[in-house]
């Protein structure tokens, strides 16, 4: 989607935030904002060489409203020439608008937005992420989607119809559950398939299905992970020719192709010294069909320490694509408001 289409949804979604809050904006209207520093360094050979293998600064700003029957955001993502080829570069990063009807315990969700990981520190994301994707914090995935959820005690659903392109073209069904057992345990299945696809292409249908847990052994002490099977079909219709031509949809995966990732980690508490600190390991099935010459195994160790009531800071050393390509990102986040 173009920047000039990004914007026209966030001046539509902040118009909505104005519309519900114009009697109560001082209650429930908040400015947002913050700046991000983050580096990150290999510890072996990558054919590089650069003091850094990767460094920018990037400013969030934006707004939220939250009222009984409305909630709304709009983030602005902001980057200085040095950071994107010598241009001032600016993305929609957030903007929604959810209706909610909490007697029902429904809500009606459209926009842009990002979903996560339950627990992950770095690994996870499977139901969304294309699996060749990796790195530091490679856990989350923005949708343009419209969202419909329902809540009932302590089990939430979500079934999500999201686009790909700016004629609703491309896109998928997505459907989600998540449940809270007691206070300790978490559990997540989710289902993703590319269904819209079909609607105007010859296409290859990839199902993703994905299982989620955590369990709160103690304070700051945790363990977690996620499994998922991601499955793709086959079409003789979809080939080369067909995609160039415009007829058919480029397949997410290889035709016929079959992976089964999985990852698991425990979060440990360090006596107060840092807020957060994990350790997760990853096997992914075939990975050297995504990524050349890529170990199946991966792994990384996190920490997290809030400093002062600003300021947060993120360090994770990982392997990239050998168990042995050790890398290390930091990223720093100052809060503004």
């Amino acid at each position: 989607m173009t920047l000039k289409k990004h914007c026209l949804f966030a001046a539509l979604a902040t118009f909505g935030i104005a519309a519900a809050a114009e009697e109560k904006v001082a209650d429930n209207f908040e400015l947002t904002g913050n700046i991000q520093t983050q580096a990150a360094k290999a510890f072996y050979d990558n054919d590089q060489d650069n003091t850094l293998d990767g460094f920018w600064f990037r400013a969030n700003i934006g707004g939220s409203y939250s009222s009984d029957n409305f909630d709304a955001k709009v983030t602005i993502r902001m980057y200085a020439p040095n950071f994107n080829g010598g241009s001032d570069k600016y993305q929609a990063d957030t903007y929604y608008g959810n209706y909610k009807w909490n007697d029902l315990g429904l809500n009606v969700k459209l926009g842009h937005w990002k979903t996560d990981t339950e627990g992950a520190g770095n690994f996870g994301a499977y139901l969304d992420k294309n699996l060749s994707k990796r790195g530091f914090l490679a856990r989350d995935y923005s949708h343009d989607a419209f969202e419909v959820g329902w809540k009932k005690a302590s089990n939430q659903l979500n079934v999500m119809i999201g686009t790909e392109d700016g004629n609703f073209n491309k896109g998928y069904l997505r459907v989600n559950d998540d449940l809270k057992i007691g206070d300790a345990l978490k559990i997540g299945l989710g289902y993703r398939v590319n269904v819209l696809d079909l609607v105007q292409y010859d296409a290859v249908l990839t199902h993703a299905i994905d299982f989620r847990a955590k369990f709160n052994i103690a304070e700051k002490l945790a363990i977690y992970g996620e499994a998922a099977a991601i499955i793709t079909g086959e079409n003789d219709d979809v080939n080369e020719a067909t995609i160039e031509a415009g007829s058919a949809a480029k397949p997410l995966y290889a035709q016929d192709s079959k992976y089964f990732p999985v990852y698991a980690g425990i979060e440990f508490p360090t006596a107060g010294i840092l807020d957060k600190a994990f350790v997760e390991v990853e096997y992914v099935t075939d990975r050297d069909e995504l990524n050349a010459d890529a170990d199946e195994l991966g792994w990384a160790v996190g920490l997290v320490k809030k400093v002062g009531s600003r300021s947060k800071v993120q360090a994770t050393v990982y392997s990239e694509n050998k168990i042995s390509d050790v890398g290390l990102s930091v990223r720093l986040t100052t809060t503004i408001r």
